[in-house]
This record gives structure tokens, C-alpha cells and sequence, in this order.
């Protein structure tokens, strides 16, 4: 009887074996991971490569108007403001009209266009009366050339007075019209209706720029105005656009360290097409100083800060992407220089890794 039982376990063992390795098979082999299309639409893969180290210089900034293109707008007469038509960051046309001024110079402007015109009116007059008796005899020679003189005296009067009206623009009645020069947004302004403005006023009333190409001033601390050099290359983000990336160089750098915070200040022109950097703004300058040695280096954006240690994902096919440790020997803005983990030509992830490195340690 105990034999019989002993049979039929070896029986029911040999039988249920096959599918037990079947199970430990497929548990120790799971299925590999793959990148899936939606997934490559949303990344983006480089390489690794040799370049030079760049050594980078934080400064602390913010966004001004370039003021080798700006208009400052100065009172030309004295009088009462009656009307302000732009306020400050308004953009405006050449030609538009920024504020209405009641001027009394302006009502002897006008007064004396009108005299101007009566009085070559009346020379005029004169001359061809006096022409008419000259060519009968009865006017002297004397005559008609002291009418000729008057006829040209008025003109000159008249003449004048139009080029006073040019430099005041168009004139109604006693009102005095400012208007923009150029086309550009309203970066100051110091006037406000009921105003009276005085013929020794000095200052402007309206700043205008065109804000196609901004300045960004930034500070130097003493510690790093020997690494700074015009021409040097600078990126800078402001907090309004904190994925956004503005390039551009130094171009001036001034001399003369501010007494208060004892800081030196250097500037980056930036092309500003879009509108999107308005002055003011606060920005970050990140000034890159260029060496002489080289180091393989990887995108910033593409190594993960994980457990204490940097990681990459290094693609090799859509079915072989593997999670890599990495040394680093400097991390910078833009570039992180590797010492150890991977080589040169390798591809990794440099954007959206982080989906495939939790799904890789799932």
C-alpha cells in the first residue's frame, strides 16, 4: 500500500515538473522594455562628445531700453497741458499726437504768421501799383526799387516765421501739439494734464523706444572682474520666462565700480523682435569663459540626480535604452562634463528621461 502511494507521487511530480520550469522561466526573463511612439514624439536624444570646458559666472542683471535708441521729448514753449493722450508703455505711431499744450508763444506765433502774410499782402500790392506808375513815369526808379525791397523784406518775415512754425510742428489757434518722432513704446513719461509748464523747464516730458533691441546691465562682484572680457558669450533667463533662453554677447564693460555696493557693471545687447523683454525686468546672466582644455560632456538636461548619484539614459534602440551612473567633473548650465560612465559618441535622453527612468526602476 505505501508502495503504491510512493508511485503515485513520482507519477503526479513528473507529470506537474515541466510546467513548474515553465513558470521559473518566465519569471526570470521578463519581457524588455520598449519606447513606445507616443513616448519618442516627447523626447530627445544627443550624444556624448569632447568639447572645451566652459567655465561659467552667475551676475545678477536687470532689462533697460537701449539708449542709443531712444527720443527724449523736451518742452519747446511754456503753457498749460490740456490733454495727455498716451499713458506709460503705450506703443505709438510717428506722427501721433502724446499731449496738448495751451501756449500764449504759441497765440504770437500764430499773430505774427498772420501779420507776415497781411504785410507781403500789402507789399505785394505796393509793388505792382508802383510797377504800373514806373512804366508810365510817374514813379521814380527810386520808388519801384524801395518797393521791390519791401516785397522781399515781407517775404524774409514770412519765411521766418514758417520755419519757427516747423520747429513747432502744426500749430491750432494756442495750442501746441507733441508729437511722437518715431514709432515705439512710451518708456517715460513726466507730464499729467493741468501741468504748467515753464520756458526754463529742463526736463523731458516722454521717453520713446523702439524696444527691437534691449540692454541688459548686470553686476560684477570683485571677485570676478578678472575673468570678464568684452565679447564674451552670456545667456540670460528672467523669472517671466524661466524656459526661455536669450544669447548675447558683452559688448561693453564699464570701468568704474559703483561706491555703494562695489559692483561693476557690464552690458549684453539682446535682439528683442518678439516684445518679450520689457525694462526692467529682472535677469540672470550666466557669462561663459571658454578654456583651452577639452572634456567629454553630456547635456545638463539630460543626466538625473538620484539616491545621492547622477544618472543618464543611454539609448542605443527604441528596445535598449539602460539606466547609467555617471561621475561628474562640473555640472553648468548648459553642459555637464563627465569623468567617468560612459564614452564619447554614446546617445542619451535629454529631455522627458525622467519617464523612462521611473519606468525603468519599476
Amino acid at each position: 500500500m505505501k508502495l503504491c502511494k510512493r508511485l503515485i507521487i513520482i507519477v503526479l511530480c513528473a507529470l506537474l515538473l515541466p510546467g513548474c520550469k515553465n513558470i521559473i522561466k518566465k519569471e526570470s526573463n521578463p519581457e524588455s522594455f520598449s519606447i513606445t511612439d507616443s513616448l519618442m514624439n516627447i523626447i530627445e536624444i544627443d550624444s556624448a562628445k569632447l568639447s572645451y570646458v566652459e567655465n561659467e559666472i552667475e551676475l545678477i542683471g536687470k532689462v533697460t531700453f537701449n539708449a542709443e535708441k531712444v527720443v527724449k521729448l523736451f518742452p519747446l514753449v511754456s503753457g498749460l497741458v490740456t490733454d495727455v493722450k498716451v499713458e506709460l508703455g503705450d506703443r505709438v505711431n510717428k506722427g501721433q499726437i502724446l499731449a496738448v499744450i495751451n501756449s500764449s508763444e504759441i497765440a504770437n506765433i500764430d499773430n505774427d504768421m498772420i501779420n507776415a502774410k497781411a504785410n507781403l499782402a500789402v507789399a505785394k500790392s505796393n509793388l505792382s501799383a508802383t510797377e504800373g506808375m514806373y512804366q508810365g513815369g510817374i514813379a521814380s526808379e527810386k520808388e519801384y526799387l524801395a518797393s521791390q525791397k519791401e516785397v522781399t523784406k515781407a517775404e524774409s518775415e514770412l519765411k521766418r516765421v514758417k520755419s519757427i512754425m516747423d520747429i513747432y510742428g502744426a500749430v491750432e489757434d494756442a495750442l501746441y501739439f507733441i508729437k511722437s518722432p518715431i514709432s515705439g513704446y512710451i518708456v517715460e513719461k513726466f507730464i499729467t494734464p493741468n501741468m504748467q509748464l515753464r520756458s526754463d523747464n529742463s526736463s523731458n516730458l516722454f521717453t520713446i523706444s523702439d524696444l527691437k533691441n534691449v540692454w541688459i546691465m548686470a553686476n560684477v562682484y570683485e571677485s570676478d572682474i578678472a575673468s570678464i572680457n568684452e565679447g564674451q558669450n552670456a545667456t540670460i533667463t528672467t523669472i517671466s520666462y524661466p524656459n526661455k533662453k536669450f544669447t548675447g554677447k558683452i559688448d561693453k564693460i564699464y570701468n568704474v565700480l559703483d561706491s555703494d555696493n562695489k559692483t561693476m557693471k557690464v552690458r549684453v545687447q539682446l535682439d528683442n523682435r518678439e516684445n518679450l523683454l520689457k525694462p526692467e525686468m529682472f535677469a540672470s546672466v550666466i557669462v561663459h569663459q571658454i578654456k583651452d582644455s577639452t572634456m567629454l560632456s553630456v547635456p545638463s538636461s539630460s543626466v538625473v540626480f538620484d539616491r545621492n548619484k547622477y544618472w543618464v539614459i543611454v539609448y542605443n534602440s527604441r528596445n535598449d535604452v539602460q539606466i547609467r551612473p555617471v561621475k561628474l567633473m562640473m555640472f553648468g548650465s548648459s553642459k555637464a562634463y563627465i569623468q567617468s560612465g560612459i564614452k564619447s559618441g554614446e546617445k542619451v535622453i535629454t529631455k522627458n528621461q525622467l519617464l523612462i527612468y521611473n519606468a525603468l526602476n519599476q
